[in-house]
C-alpha cells in the first residue's frame, strides 16, 4: 500500500494565511468538523507541533498531511475515502502524456472518476500522492473530467502553478478541444449553443436541464467528418464550464453523443454497434504556461473510441483543432 502521509512546504502564495484557509484551498472537500478532528488528534502538525486551525502558517513551513479520513455521518465510524494501491499507481503514471517541474497532463481513461463522492472509493484525487516524483507536494488538481470522459486532466505540481493555472481557467484563458462522435447530424455544420443548465434531481441521479433560472453555458461546435444519416465526428469547445455542459447540450440539440444514456436515452445508442462506452474525449487543451508563454497538451483517444473512428472510416489524424481561425471572436464573445 502506499503511504499517503504527505509532508506539504508552505508556499509563498499562502504565507500568512490561516491553517483552516490553507485547508479549504488544498483539500476542498475535507469538512471544517473533519479537519477539527485531525487537529484535536495531533495527527496535522506544523513544523513537528501540535496547532490550532486559526494558526497562520508560513512560506517555506512544513506541515504534515495524515491519510485524509472523512466521518460517515450513518455509522458514526471514520473510514477512509479512498483505498491506493500500487496497481493504480502504476496506472496513473503510465497515463502520463507530459511532465515537467510545473504541471503533469495525464491522459484519464474511461471509468476512473476525477474525485471521491458517497459511492466512490477509487480516483484520482486519492491517488495523487504517487505522483509526486521529486516534488515535496503532490500534485493538485486544476479542472475536472467526468468519469467517463476521457482525454487530457491537468495537474499542478506547485501551489504557484496551480493557483496560476486555476485563474486562467476562471478568465477564460484556456482552450479546452474535445471530440465527440454524436448520433445523427446537426442541423448546421457548424455553430453555437447557448442554452442555460440547472441542476435538478431524479430517480436516476442529478443531471443538468435546460431552465432560464440556470447558469449561462455556451458551447461551439464545428462538424469534422460524418457518415450520412448516421453519425458524425464532432468538435466541441466549450466556454463555459458547466456540470456535463457538453452532454447535457448536444442532447438539447437532437444529437446526443453516442452511448450517452444519461442524457440521450435509447436514441443515444445504434443498434447492433457494441461499444456502449461515452464517446466523449478531451482531445487538447491550450493555455498560459505558468513559465510563460502559451502552450498546448495534446491526448490519444481511448482504446473504445479509437475502434469507433475505425468502424466508421474517420481519420484521426486529420485535424486536432478546428477553431484556429475562431478565438478572435472567442474573446468577443462575453459570458456572465
Amino acid at each position: 500500500m502506499i503511504n499517503s502521509i504527505e509532508n506539504c512546504k508552505i508556499e509563498t502564495e499562502d504565507d500568512g494565511i490561516r491553517l483552516d484557509r490553507w485547508f479549504k484551498r488544498h483539500y476542498p472537500n475535507l469538512t471544517h468538523s473533519q479537519l477539527e478532528k485531525l487537529i484535536r488528534t495531533g495527527q496535522i502538525r506544523l513544523d513537528g507541533k501540535r496547532i490550532k486551525s486559526n494558526t497562520r502558517v508560513h512560506k517555506d513551513q512544513k506541515l504534515r498531511v495524515p491519510p485524509i479520513q472523512f466521518l460517515d455521518t450513518a455509522s458514526k465510524k471514520i473510514k477512509s475515502v479512498a483505498k491506493v494501491n500500487d496497481y493504480d499507481i502504476e496506472l496513473l503514471r503510465q497515463a502520463i502524456i507530459y511532465k515537467d517541474k510545473f504541471i503533469i497532463a495525464i491522459n484519464k481513461p474511461a471509468g476512473l472518476a476525477v474525485q471521491g463522492g458517497s459511492s466512490t472509493n477509487r480516483h484520482i484525487d486519492a491517488m495523487l500522492g504517487g505522483l509526486k516524483f521529486e516534488m515535496i507536494e503532490r500534485p493538485k488538481l486544476i479542472h475536472r473530467l467526468d468519469k467517463d470522459t476521457t482525454g487530457v486532466l491537468l495537474l499542478g505540481r506547485t501551489s504557484e502553478a496551480t493557483n496560476y493555472l486555476s485563474k486562467a481557467f476562471k478568465t477564460r484563458g484556456v482552450h479546452k478541444i474535445y471530440w465527440a462522435i454524436v448520433v445523427g447530424e446537426p442541423q448546421q455544420k457548424h455553430g453555437k449553443v447557448d442554452i442555460r443548465l440547472q441542476k435538478r434531481g431524479g430517480t436516476h441521479g442529478e443531471k443538468m436541464v435546460p431552465s432560464k433560472y440556470g447558469k449561462r453555458a455556451v458551447t461551439f461546435y464545428r462538424t469534422i467528418d460524418q457518415v450520412k444519416n448516421l453519425v458524425t465526428w464532432l468538435a466541441l469547445m466549450p466556454k463555459t464550464g458547466r456540470t456535463h455542459q457538453l452532454r447535457a447540450h448536444c442532447a438539447e440539440i437532437g444529437i446526443p453523443i453516442l452511448s450517452d444514456g444519461k442524457y440521450g436515452g435509447n436514441k443515444s445508442f445504434l443498434p447492433n454497434y457494441g461499444v456502449k462506452k461515452l464517446h466523449l474525449h478531451a482531445k487538447a487543451i491550450k493555455f498560459p504556461h505558468p513559465n510563460g508563454g502559451y502552450f498546448q497538451v495534446v491526448s490519444e483517444l481511448s482504446p473504445h473510441m479509437k475502434k469507433t473512428w475505425n468502424s466508421f472510416g474517420f481519420d484521426e489524424k486529420q485535424v486536432v483543432d478546428p477553431f484556429e481561425d475562431f478565438y478572435e471572436q472567442w474573446y468577443g464573445e462575453g459570458v456572465e
